[in-house]
């Protein structure tokens, strides 16, 4: 394995919940909480990860299928879980980086900077710290009157001065390999349910006169762990912050970012902007200049061009959406190829699925669709073509390029000639 190696503890249920399915797997914005620890660890250059699992294991590897995962089949603390891990790594020496599977909020960068401290200061194990204004809960980071780190005091055994302590440990570690297994052999069980925690372990090597070191992360937010509903809650609202923030930041204009809800990956282009209400799934792809919203829903698998309106109540799924081209009102397009300089109607459907199968509705270049008109799947309206307000298209009868087409079912249109209306007119004579 490469050095470092990444250690992602993820075998908790996590009770306060109140959930059947293990807490990394609750999601934010739609991902699993376990995906943004995965991905900041290997955007930090950590290629080699060991998941430690245990209740829910199985759903654990369903959505991890690439991962390894380690099951820790007796849940007896955090020490525990970092030896079953061990297991895998037989003769590993180099660095071991022990995160947290419920800490979403922990940048890449942040890892990094952590993961270079370590080395460079030659330290036995580096612990990332914050400072809250409420510490309440996590465990205080003690150190002597030189400033150097002495250990770390649980909440439930803390002291009257150790309870003011707002430094706090956010979990996340960075040891030499050796030096951690060897201190954890050392750690004994300190309560009825022989539980083995890896904080025991900093006092430990401190005694032994090793060097503990540690990180101060700038942003208290990365400390936060998903423990219920209500974190859950501020996580994914600081997540949708960020998002929102880095977009802003590349140029493109979010009017409410409170009421707006945009998922982790997706791309806009600057001097587009983002009306209230709107929500972007994952896999998005917004060109440069667009409008998109008020009240629009984006599913994932779209791409929109340059210059394209989408407007109050429009969802897309599965659709490309060419650039000029207008989708303003009240629509639904899914699984739609929208060619340059299209204009749908309001009210507008492709009626993509038959029961069994999703089906393609292609519009071509400059064709007009017209108000409650209902495209019936698999469908082609040619470049130029015309469909009249309130048609249905049923599916396979396509429209050829320039043509007009009305009614329910919709036909071409033809121009009756002046000599065939004076007919008609003497027939009813």
């Amino acid at each position: 394995m490469k050095d470092p190696v990444a250690i992602i503890l993820a075998a908790g249920r996590g009770t306060r919940m109140r959930s059947d399915m293990p807490k990394v797997l609750h999601t934010i914005l739609g991902k699993p909480i376990i995906r943004y620890v995965l991905d900041s660890v290997n955007d930090a250059g950590i290629s080699d990860a060991i998941v430690v699992a245990g209740f829910g294991h199985e759903l654990l590897r369903e959505e991890l299928v690439e991962a390894k995962i380690v099951v820790q089949e007796e849940l007896l603390g955090s020490g525990d879980a970092v030896n079953t891990a061990g297991r895998a790594l037989k003769d590993y020496s180099g660095d071991i980086l022990v995160i947290c599977g419920d800490t979403p909020l922990i940048r890449a960068r942040t890892i990094r900077n952590m993961l270079q401290k370590h080395k460079s200061s030659g330290a036995s194990v580096t612990i990332l710290t914050a400072k809250l204004s409420d510490p309440t809960g996590y465990g205080r980071i003690i150190r002597d009157d030189k400033g150097a780190v002495t250990g770390i005091v649980e909440q439930e055994k803390a002291d009257l001065c150790q309870e003011v302590i707002n430094e706090i440990n956010v979990g996340t570690y960075c040891f030499k390999a050796a030096e951690l297994f060897e201190a954890l052999d050392a750690v004994k069980p300190d309560n009825k349910k022989k539980e083995i925690f890896l904080t025991d372990t900093i006092s430990i090597l401190k005694n032994k006169g090793k060097l503990i070191e540690s990180y101060l992360t700038q942003d208290p937010d990365e400390a936060i762990g998903v423990n219920t509903r209500i974190d859950l809650a501020y996580s994914t609202a600081v997540m949708k912050g960020r998002i929102a923030k880095e977009l802003m930041l590349g140029g493109v204009t979010i009017e409410d970012p409170a009421s707006t809800v945009i998922y982790p990956g997706v791309k806009i282009g600057k001097d587009t902007t983002i009306r209230s209400n709107t929500v972007i799934e994952a896999g998005v792809e917004i060109g440069e200049g667009c409008t998109i919203g008020p009240f629009t829903r984006i599913r994932p698998k779209v791409s929109i061009g340059d210059n394209v309106e989408v407007g109050n109540f429009v969802e897309l799924n599965r659709t490309t959406v060419g650039s000029d081209s207008k989708i303003k009102h009240h629509s639904y397009l899914g699984d739609a190829v929208i060619g340059k300089k299209v204009n749908i109607g309001a009210g507008t459907i492709t009626a993509n699925y038959d029961g069994k199968n999703k089906n393609k509705t292609i519009i071509e270049d400059g064709a007009f669709i017209g108000v409650g008109a209902v495209l019936i799947a698999p469908i082609k309206i040619g470049a130029m073509a015309m469909v009249g307000a309130g048609s249905v298209v049923p599916k396979n009868h396509d429209v050829p390029k320039g043509k007009i087409v009305v009614g329910v079912p919709a036909r071409i249109y033809k121009k009756r000639k002046p000599a065939d209306r004076r007919i008609k007119k003497n027939r009813r004579e």
